[in-house]
């Protein structure tokens, strides 16, 4: 389905201002990520995973469609590819940035739980034949909120 130009531009400036509100709300998390206050994320999780699912079925539903944009102005679409451009650079430094982080947090978890089981097997006496005993065999467990 072919959409006259005016039409057309506007799905293409619809794309764009998805592409840029996504890209503003990635930049948003890199920065609290980067300052240590990866915390606060959480309190726009859900407007992310808003434009994050509207952004995907609005790109499915180009790609299925070309024709939906094909009539739009040069410059549109040349604005498309550059927000798409900026965007897909800002995805690939929160992607790291995220991986980094939870690799810390996940060795810090590791790093405690194997304190708290050290320090369990401390002090556990001895068994009848004089050596030392193993341990007292209670699990460590954690969830992902640790």
């Amino acid at each position: 389905m072919m959409l006259d130009p005016e039409m057309a531009g506007l799905q293409v400036q619809k794309l764009i201002s998805l592409t840029e509100q996504l890209d503003q709300r990635l930049r948003t998390e890199l920065e609290l990520i980067q300052s240590n206050k990866a915390a606060h994320i959480a309190h726009g999780m859900a407007q992310t995973a808003d434009l994050a699912n509207e952004y995907r079925r609005e790109s499915a539903r180009v790609k299925a469609s070309p024709g939906l944009i094909a009539n739009a102005p040069m410059d549109l679409k040349r604005a498309l590819v550059a927000a798409t451009e900026a965007f897909d650079a800002t995805l690939a430094t929160h992607s790291e940035a995220v991986e980094a982080a939870r690799r810390i947090s996940e060795g810090l978890v590791r790093t405690i739980a194997n304190e708290v089981a050290g320090a369990r097997a401390m002090g556990t006496g001895y068994v009848a034949s004089g050596h030392a005993a193993a341990g007292d065999g209670r699990a460590v467990a954690l969830d992902r909120k640790a």
